[in-house]
C-alpha cells in the first residue's frame, strides 16, 4: 500500500468511529457502553493522525522530487513509493468503510448456538423476592435462583425474562442473552431453555413469562435453567442487548 492511500485510510477509520461512537447505538454491537469515550478519542486521533500525515507529506514531497531531478541518473524515474505492503493490504478499507456505510451484523443465534451457558458464579445468601407477578428477571439471576437458592423462593413463581430465540439443534430453543465483559470478542452466552411453546424465529427478541420447568433438585446444581411458558410478546431489541440486565429501550 501506498503511502498516499494510507492518508485516506487513517481518515476513514477515524470518520467511522465517531459517526459509529456518536450518532448511533451500532458501537453497542461490539463493545459495553463504557468504552465508547475511548473510541470517540481513537476516532479524534486518526483524524488528526491522518491530516497530519497529508500535510508534512506535501512539502518534502515536493524537495524530494526536485533532488530526482538534478544529477542523480540512476535514481531518474523512480522517485514512487518503495513501499513493500502487499496489495491485500488494501483490504483494510473494507472495514474503514463499513463503519460509515454497512454495519457488520450484531452477535445473536448462530453464535450462541456454538457456545456453552456460562457457568454462573456461587451466590451466598438471597434477598426475599418483591412480591410482583410476574416478577421480572435476568437470566443469570433465574438460574442462580434456581440451582442455589435452597430456600427455594422460585417454586411456583410467575417470572418475566427477556432475550433472543436460538433454536435447539434437535428440536426446542433457548431464550439467550449474549454478555460483553469488554467486547464481542469477550462474548459469554446464558441461555434458559423453553418448553410448551414452537420455537420462534431465531434472533426473534421476546419477552417470556412462565414458571420454572421441574427438572432435577430445586435449589441445586442438578436443577435445569428452563421455563414452562405460560406467554411470550415479541419485543424490539433493547439498548443493551449485550448485558444480562432487564431490558432498556430508547428514550
Amino acid at each position: 500500500m501506498k503511502r498516499t492511500a494510507q492518508v485516506p485510510l487513517l481518515v476513514l477509520t477515524g470518520l467511522g468511529l465517531l459517526h459509529t461512537a456518536l450518532f448511533t447505538d451500532l458501537y453497542l454491537r461490539y463493545v459495553k457502553e463504557g468504552l465508547r469515550p475511548l473510541l470517540i478519542i481513537s476516532g479524534v486521533l486518526l483524524l488528526l493522525l491522518g491530516l497530519a500525515h497529508a500535510m508534512l507529506d506535501r512539502g518534502p514531497a515536493k524537495t524530494e522530487d526536485h533532488d530526482h531531478g538534478h544529477g542523480h541518473g540512476d535514481d531518474h524515474g523512480h522517485g514512487h513509493d518503495h513501499s513493500t505492503a502487499p496489495r491485500i493490504a488494501w483490504l483494510l478499507f473494507l472495514p474503514a468503510l463499513s463503519l460509515l456505510f454497512y454495519a457488520p451484523p450484531a452477535l445473536g443465534a448462530y453464535t450462541a448456538s456454538h457456545a456453552g451457558s456460562e457457568t454462573v458464579k456461587k451466590q451466598k445468601g438471597f434477598a426475599a423476592l418483591p412480591a410482583t407477578s410476574p416478577l421480572p428477571m435476568t437470566l443469570t439471576d433465574f438460574t442462580t435462583r434456581v440451582q442455589q437458592d435452597q430456600e427455594l423462593a422460585i417454586k411456583g413463581r410467575s417470572v418475566e425474562m427477556t432475550g433472543f430465540a436460538t433454536p435447539v439443534k434437535g428440536g426446542g430453543w433457548d431464550l439467550t442473552r449474549i454478555i460483553f465483559t469488554c467486547c464481542a470478542a469477550d462474548a459469554q452466552t446464558v441461555k434458559v431453555h423453553m418448553y410448551g411453546t414452537p420455537a420462534p424465529p431465531a434472533n426473534t427478541w421476546l419477552a417470556v413469562t412462565g414458571t420454572w420447568h421441574s427438572q432435577g433438585a430445586l435449589g441445586t446444581r442438578t436443577a435445569a435453567p428452563a421455563l414452562d411458558v405460560h406467554a411470550t410478546r415479541n419485543i424490539a431489541q433493547p439498548v443493551n442487548a449485550f448485558t444480562d440486565d432487564l431490558p432498556l429501550t430508547p428514550s
